[in-house]
C-alpha cells in the first residue's frame, strides 16, 4: 500500500465552462448499489384444475379467485403450484407437487417432457385426449364465436395414437453433440434417441442423422434438420438445402408429390378422414352450381378432389414451389379444367373477382393464425354458397366462425380431428353455409 507521503498528487480539478455538464465519474468512482435479494418463490397451495384451456393448460382458482394456468395437468388434479410469472389478476404456474391425481392421468410414456417433442397430453388417456379436445372447440364457438347453442362436435380419434407421425424437424447442438427437440420455450436442444410419435421409417432418419453427427458427417453450419417419408421416397435434408427432394404419397385415391419443403399433413391416416369430409361437403355443394375455390391450396390435397367434383376450380397458393407441385398433380391426374394461381390469398381475394360467376363452395385452410378478418370479409363478397373451414387452432377457428356468421352464415357442422395424438393439437373442418342458399 502506498503511504500518504508517497502517494501521487491529485490534479486540480478543471474550471467549468457554463453550461458545460459535470464529468460523468469512472466505473471505479462510481457507487455501487447493494446486490438485491432473490424474490422468494411464490406458491399456490391445494390448487384444484377444473379443466384444459387454450394452449393445452390447466386452470385452477387460488382463495382470492384469480386464475392460474398449469400446463401438463389434468382435470381434477390438485396440486401446489409454482408460480412462474403473474400478468395482472393472471397466475403462469408448474407443478411443484401434486398432491392428488386425476383420474384421468397414466403414467407418461416419456417422463422428460422436453425429450417428447412437445407431448403436453401424454400424462392423460387417450379417450380423455380426444373429448379433452372436442371441449376445447366447443368453448372457442361459445366464447369467442358467440354461437348460441353450439353444435355438437364429433371427434374423430387416430388409428394409431403413437407412431403417427411421417414428417419431423430435429435440432442440432454442435456444442454438445445433441440431436433432438427444443426444451419447451427455450432454444436448448434435448438429446433424443427415439420418439415414439414417429413412424418406424421416420424414426429410421432419426437414427441415420444421429449416426451421421457422431460421426462428423453433418457440417457446421446445419442447425435443423427435416425428415420426410412417402409411400416412395424419403428425405432426411437440412432445412437450409437450396433444393429439397421430393416424395410421393396416395391419399384418398389420389397421388401427391411434394418436396420435403413443402407443407403436408403429418399423420397419413387422419389426413384421409379430414379429406373424406372436405369432399362430402363438396358434394353437398354441388347441388349449387358454381366453381369451386380451394385457397391456401398448398401442392392440391383439396384441389385434385374438388376438381373431381365441379366443372371449375381454382386453387390460391402463394409458396411458388408448392404452386409447381400441384400443378404436376393436377396434370398427372388428368385434370384440366382446374387452375392455380401463385398470389398471396389475401392479395387474390382483394381483387375484383366479380368475372368468377356463382361460387358454389370455397374451401380454406389457413395456417394456425387464421383466414382473418379482412379475408373473410373479402370472400363473403363472392358469395359462396357453401364453405368448408378446415383450421389447426380453435380460437382462431372460432373467430373467422364469428366472422362468416356476421356476413350471413350458419354452422351446419363441426368435426375435430386428432392429427397429432399426445399434444394439444387438434383439426376442425366445419360445413358452413349462406343462409340464402
Amino acid at each position: 500500500m502506498t503511504d500518504q507521503t508517497t502517494r501521487p498528487k491529485r490534479r486540480p480539478a478543471r474550471p467549468q465552462r457554463p453550461g458545460q455538464r459535470p464529468p460523468t465519474k469512472s466505473a471505479g468512482q462510481q457507487r455501487r448499489r447493494p446486490a438485491q435479494p432473490a424474490a422468494p418463490e411464490q406458491f399456490i397451495d391445494n390448487l384444484r384444475i377444473e379443466r384444459i384451456v387454450g394452449a393445452g393448460a390447466g386452470i385452477g382458482f387460488d382463495e382470492d379467485g384469480l386464475a392460474a394456468f398449469v400446463p401438463r395437468t389434468a382435470p381434477g388434479d390438485v396440486i401446489r403450484a409454482r408460480v412462474t410469472r403473474r400478468q395482472g389478476k393472471v397466475y403462469h404456474a408448474e407443478i411443484a407437487e401434486l398432491l392428488e391425481p386425476s383420474s384421468m392421468r397414466i403414467e407418461p410414456r416419456v417422463p422428460d417432457f422436453d425429450a417428447s417433442g412437445g407431448l403436453d397430453f401424454q400424462h392423460l388417456g387417450y379417450e380423455d385426449q380426444v373429448r379433452i379436445k372436442g371441449e376445447l372447440i366447443a368453448e372457442g364457438l361459445r366464447r369467442l364465436a358467440k354461437l348460441d347453442p353450439v353444435p355438437g362436435i364429433d371427434m374423430i380419434p387416430s388409428p394409431n395414437d403413437w407412431h403417427y407421425r411421417s414428417r419431423a424437424e430435429f435440432q442440432i447442438d454442435h456444442a454438445t453433440g445433441a440431436v433432438g427437440y427444443f426444451a419447451a420455450h427455450s432454444h436448448r436442444v434435448v438429446d433424443v434417441e427415439e420418439s415414439p410419435v414417429l413412424t418406424l421409417e421416420t424414426q429410421a432418419l432419426l437414427t441415420t442423422l444421429r449416426d451421421d453427427m457422431a460421426a462428423g458427417l453433418v457440417p457446421k453450419t446445419a442447425r435443423e434438420y427435416r425428415a420426410v417419408t412417402g409411400d416412395l421416397g424419403s428425405v432426411l435434408e437440412s432445412t437450409s438445402s437450396p433444393r429439397s427432394r421430393t416424395v410421393i404419397r396416395d391419399v384418398g385415391g389420389e397421388t401427391y408429390r411434394y418436396s420435403a419443403g413443402c407443407f403436408f399433413q403429418a399423420n397419413v391416416p387422419v389426413t384421409e378422414a379430414i379429406l373424406a369430409e372436405v369432399v362430402r361437403i363438396a358434394g353437398e355443394a354441388t347441388a349449387a352450381e358454381g366453381l369451386a375455390l380451394d385457397l391456401y391450396c398448398g401442392v392440391g390435397l383439396f384441389t385434385l378432389p374438388l376438381a373431381r367434383l365441379f366443372r371449375r376450380t381454382i386453387g390460391v397458393e402463394s409458396f411458388k414451389p408448392a404452386v409447381g407441385f400441384a400443378e404436376a398433380n393436377l396434370a398427372n391426374a388428368g385434370l384440366k379444367q382446374t387452375r392455380i394461381v401463385t398470389a398471396p390469398v389475401e392479395h387474390w381475394l382483394a381483387g375484383d373477382r366479380s368475372p368468377l360467376g356463382r361460387v358454389a363452395l370455397a374451401v380454406f385452410d389457413p395456417p394456425r393464425s387464421g383466414a382473418g378478418k379482412a379475408i373473410i370479409d373479402n370472400l363473403a363478397k363472392l358469395k359462396p354458397a357453401h364453405v368448408a373451414a378446415v383450421s389447426c387452432d380453435p380460437a382462431t377457428f372460432a373467430r373467422d366462425v364469428r366472422d362468416l356468421v356476421a356476413h350471413g352464415y350458419e354452422v351446419v357442422s363441426v368435426k375435430g380431428f386428432d392429427m397429432f395424438p399426445q399434444t394439444h393439437h387438434v383439426e376442425i373442418v366445419a360445413h358452413i353455409r349462406r343462409r340464402e342458399a
